[in-house]
């Protein structure tokens, strides 16, 4: 009929290009758009093909930066949640939300992109964290060392990229996050494992862990039921898309729905591992001490704290006779051992007899051994930071010397290359000298293990004063030099975790606070505020039962590790080609 055409189904090539006489096949590669023929009526022999020419396809490296924004926001976000689970913040059921946002993050990426993510992710959570460092020394060292912490998650971030491609990726991605951390806790000069994720657990069901396997096993739980919720999402996600094929919606709904209960049952376990753990009790499961603890205040905050030394030895004795005139009067309990913080006694009281007089004198009128916090002289041009036992009768006798001194803090390793970057390293006048005695301290009937300061951050030397027999855990430490910041908060976080895996009553010595009183449940009994004087006297039980943790000791850590490092292995491509598909091989 006039003014119709015929049209009929056609596959439309792409057209070729003339130049000089010459046709071209398109240079890349263009989609084959189906097109309907259209012929006009009368017409004996049909137009020509018209064709609509689409742009390629773009590379997949471009569709990927497009990616990298929203990537890259949640890998931030991720680390301000995990950094709102820590002390300052206190809210550890975020920790989970801060895991789980950086596995989502990093899933189905490259390794490169992961190292990207994950160093987004550590510095978002380590420069506030560790703020605290840079009060009074500048931000080179602050930043410093946040990068160098958050360069480790960075590690993290590429390795759970790759192995995210594996079946059962949430498991191996939770070891991951073990084996990291027991990295970033040995290297480099000694290693410094502030920022674990199981220390953000100082309360709920995941604590109990402590008991079972240490810090190493509260993170991999932590982390466990953050990767665990992220493949519950992206489960879901995958649901989502394919809402009208039954074939694919039903097994991505088995599989978040399976991801959700796990993520439901770790902390269900973990409720049920208080069970047989020891309660809030101070007086149960052994013979009873009565300890005192003294906090006698600094001069001021910072780093120049200790410029009046005597003030601060001062302060302690005063503190300590306040305490024997109210024993005196009654108000308080006769103590049988006390205890003095880290640099209560910047002066050498071996070497000075008007510091040796004043603590004597303290001893006496309080009527018990004070174990006292000491910079003692030499070898050498060194010192080295002791915890002394000092008898009302006989005066100084059992000592225990710091194994761990803090590189760039306490000595200064390589100093002439470290100035170059800061020269506040030079603030550190004298290096001090590291202990090799165990600090198990015999006092008023009493065997304490002594930690001085960042050493109750490191597993091994917590452990060695319990298996040397400790029926109660010391911590001497000093934290006027970090002002009115978190690190006080932060620290006692550390003992509630050892609280809970030994078994054992922690008792914080501070000169500036937080002293505290922490019971085996890992509950705080007596804690002081920041630059105030304080005293506390509690009986405490000297306990000697033995916890899961203490006798498996490093071995949770160790296993979980070589999980995740056999993880990584199994996506090396020689190693993929003989491992099955459903292991996430290739065969």
């Amino acid at each position: 009929m006039l003014g119709q055409g015929r049209c009929d189904g056609a596959a439309a090539r792409p057209p070729a290009t003339r130049h000089g006489g010459e046709v071209h096949a398109p240079a890349g590669p263009e989609r084959v758009v189906r097109r309907r023929l259209c012929v006009p009526a009368g017409a004996s022999v049909p137009a020509a093909p018209r064709t609509q020419r689409r742009p390629a396809a773009e590379p997949e490296i471009s569709r990927r930066r497009r990616r990298w924004p929203w990537r890259t926001a949640l890998a931030l976000l991720g680390g301000l949640a995990l950094l709102l689970a820590f002390p300052g913040f206190d809210r550890p059921a975020l920790a989970p939300l801060g895991v789980a946002a950086l596995a989502l993050a990093v899933r189905g990426q490259r390794a490169r992109s992961g190292l990207w993510l994950g160093l987004v992710f550590g510095a978002a959570f380590f420069v506030p964290l560790l703020s605290w460092t840079g009060v009074y020394v500048g931000s080179v060292p602050w930043l410093a060392l946040a990068l160098w912490e958050a360069l480790h998650l960075g590690l993290l971030g590429a390795a759970t990229a790759v192995t995210s491609r594996l079946r059962w990726w949430p498991l191996w991605a939770a070891a991951l996050w073990v084996a990291d951390e027991a990295l970033r806790g040995r290297l480099v000069l000694g290693g410094f494992p502030w920022g674990r994720l199981g220390l953000s657990q100082t309360r709920g069901p995941l604590l109990s862990l402590a008991a079972y396997g240490g810090v190493p096993l509260v993170s991999f739980a932590v982390a466990l039921t953050g990767t665990l919720l992220a493949g519950a999402l992206l489960a879901l996600a995958r649901a989502w898309r394919a809402s009208a094929e039954a074939e694919e919606r039903h097994p991505a709904l088995r599989a978040a729905a399976l991801a959700v209960a796990g993520a439901l049952v770790v902390p269900l376990v973990g409720g049920l591992a208080w069970l047989p753990l020891p309660g809030s009790s101070l007086t149960d499961g052994g013979p009873t001490r009565t300890v005192a603890v003294i906090q006698g205040n600094v001069p001021r905050a910072g780093l120049e704290f200790n410029a009046q030394r005597r003030a601060v030895l001062d302060n302690h004795v005063q503190q300590t006779l306040r305490l024997a005139a109210d024993v005196r009067s009654g108000e308080q309990a006769q103590p049988d051992l006390v205890v003095w913080p880290e640099n209560s006694s910047d002066i050498d009281p071996y070497l000075n007899d008007d510091a040796n007089r004043e603590i004597s004198r303290a001893a006496q009128a309080v009527g018990a051994p004070i174990l006292v916090g000491a910079i003692v002289e030499g070898p050498g041009d060194h010192i080295r930071n002791t915890g002394i036992v000092w008898d009302p009768v006989t005066g100084p006798g059992q000592t225990y010397v710091k194994r761990h001194p803090v590189p760039l803090a306490e000595y200064v390793p390589a100093r002439s290359f470290f100035r170059f970057f800061s020269k506040q390293v030079d603030l550190v006048r004298r290096d001090q000298l590291a202990g090799e005695r165990v600090g198990t301290l015999d006092l008023g009937g009493a065997r304490v293990g002594d930690v001085i300061c960042f050493e109750v951050v490191y597993d091994s030397l917590v452990q060695d004063v319990v298996d040397a027999g400790a029926g109660m855990i010391v911590v001497q430490t000093n934290n006027a030099t970090f002002g009115f910041t978190d690190e006080s908060a932060q620290q006692l976080a550390m003992s509630r975790l050892r609280a809970v895996e030994f078994g054992r009553t922690v008792v914080i010595a501070a000169t500036s606070g937080i002293s505290a009183v922490v019971a085996p449940d890992g509950s705080v009994v007596r804690a002081s505020s920041l630059f105030t004087p304080a005293t506390f006297v509690e009986d405490i039980a000297q306990r000697s039962s033995t916890t899961v943790a203490q006798r498996v000791g490093a071995g949770p850590e160790w296993v979980l590790t070589a999980v995740g490092v056999a993880a990584l292995i199994g996506c090396l491509a020689p190693v993929r080609r003989r491992l099955p598909r459903r292991m996430g091989g290739t065969r």
